[in-house]
């Protein structure tokens, strides 16, 4: 069997004391705490570990026991050996309980203290540094969480909506009126407890915001397009252009360069903590669909007087 180095698996010294030994297993167990390293089965054997050895080192009479224990096995060159010799009995648990073979073959299968393995405090303890929220967080782990992703177009991410989603969980068909708040942004979730619908769970909704024809959204900014006439560029003019809420009226200086682009301030998107972008729009000359005959005999005019 395996010898346990109870002192170099909290990373103290033998001669350790008791606050420095309590302390170090408390930094160790919030690390490797199974309710933050749910998947990690690395994590949570190194918690068991972690937890057998305070069991130990946390008692003084188990330490004392202990450490007898540890320098004679030493001096029996760390191979097999019986315990016998040393007045112990052995007999494997399998019990699954956590501690391993080691722990019961030197305080047999009883030992465990009445705090469940955790040396006389609480996980409340142990997450103390969190807000006191341990058990809490114990509780919320333990909850499966089922994530989808919902699409919604990018006006109702600017302006908010309540939305009716339809989902097949855990063999039951259920609605849910879900809020999207106005502002939210791509990849940004909404959690919903399912617990009203008979189910014990959480879902995790992933927004995703569809492409739009008239915005090309850019962190907080809107990029957008519009086409004007060629005297209106020529000669300026009052356009109309449209922005997510509303429309709006800008002046086109004389003179204006086709493909040239304007900046609208705080017209852009707005997110959920009230920070906002700009609107850029790119300005394209193009001839009327339809030319007139009037406008036929103006622009040959315009072509005399440039020849």
């Amino acid at each position: 069997m395996e010898y346990k180095d109870y002192y170099k698996i909290l990373g103290v010294e033998k001669d350790a004391t008791e606050q420095k030994i309590k302390s170090q297993y408390r930094k160790l167990a919030k690390k490797y705490h199974p309710d933050l390293n749910p998947d990690d089965k690395v994590a949570q054997e190194k918690f068991k570990e972690i937890n057998e050895a305070y069991e130990v080192l946390g008692d003084k009479e188990k330490r004392k026991r202990y450490d007898t224990f540890g320098s004679n096995y030493d001096f029996a060159g760390g191979q097999n050996f019986d315990p016998s010799q040393y007045g112990y009995t052995y007999t494997s648990s399998g019990n699954g309980g956590g501690f391993s073979d080691f722990f019961d073959l030197i305080f047999g299968r009883d030992a465990k203290s009445d705090q469940g393995g955790f040396g006389g405090f609480s996980m409340g303890d142990i997450f103390s540094d969190f807000g006191g929220a341990g058990k809490k967080r114990t509780a919320r782990a333990q909850r499966p969480t089922y994530n989808t992703e919902l699409e919604i177009t990018l006006k109702e991410a600017y302006l908010g909506k309540t939305e009716k989603v339809s989902l097949n969980i855990e063999g039951k068909n259920i609605e849910i009126e879900l809020k999207i708040p106005a502002g939210i942004t791509e990849n940004k979730k909404i959690k919903v407890k399912a617990d009203k619908y008979g189910i014990t769970a959480d879902i995790m909704f992933k927004i995703k915001i569809k492409p739009n024809r008239k915005f090309k959204l850019e962190g907080l900014n809107l990029e957008s397009t519009q086409d004007i006439y060629p005297w209106q560029a020529a000669l300026g003019d009052d356009v109309t252009v449209e922005s997510l809420s509303n429309k709006i009226k800008v002046k086109i200086p004389p003179k204006f360069k086709g493909g040239s682009k304007m900046r609208i301030p705080g017209r852009g998107f707005k997110d959920l903590k009230g920070k906002t972008g700009d609107l850029y729009i790119t300005f394209n000359i193009v001839n009327p669909v339809e030319i007139t005959p009037e406008m036929e005999e103006l622009y040959r005019k315009l072509k005399n007087v440039k020849e």
